[in-house]
């Protein structure tokens, strides 16, 4: 079971250069088994209002959580000082923290392109890594 970093699913929607990797993930993954974070998705959906282009983000939502099955994950208000404790002892900046602190809880691998997940015991997958 994975939970996908927010710059995993901008990647694709922005065609970036790792968008292949990420939809062979999206391919070879099935989606009861991905996981996105509350957080990544109201920072896509923040990104894509501010470019104007909301259509974008609610065909996110359909296709990914509605229509695939792609699960959130979301921390709860007593989960904030293992958030604050893990951007302490791992110099996580917050959006970080949250998504480290969300693949400890619910036992996740968490998959990224930010190496600053690779200073934390679990660590990260990159797509590529998981195809």
């Amino acid at each position: 079971m994975y939970l996908l970093d927010t710059n995993i699913i901008l990647e694709l929607m922005l065609n970036r250069g790792k968008a292949d990797d990420v939809a062979r993930l999206f391919r070879s993954v099935p989606a009861e088994r991905l996981f996105i974070s509350e957080f990544s998705l109201y920072s896509i959906g923040i990104i894509f209002h501010q470019r104007k282009t909301p259509e974008k983000y609610l065909e996110l939502i359909d296709d990914l959580i509605i229509k695939a099955g792609v699960h959130s994950a979301r921390l709860l208000p007593e989960d904030m000082r293992d958030l604050s404790n893990n951007a302490r002892d791992f110099s996580l900046d917050f959006d970080d923290a949250y998504q480290y602190t969300a693949s400890e809880k619910y036992g996740l691998t968490l998959v990224s392109f930010d190496a600053d997940f690779d200073r934390t015991p679990n660590g990260r997958k990159k797509p590529d890594e998981l195809v």
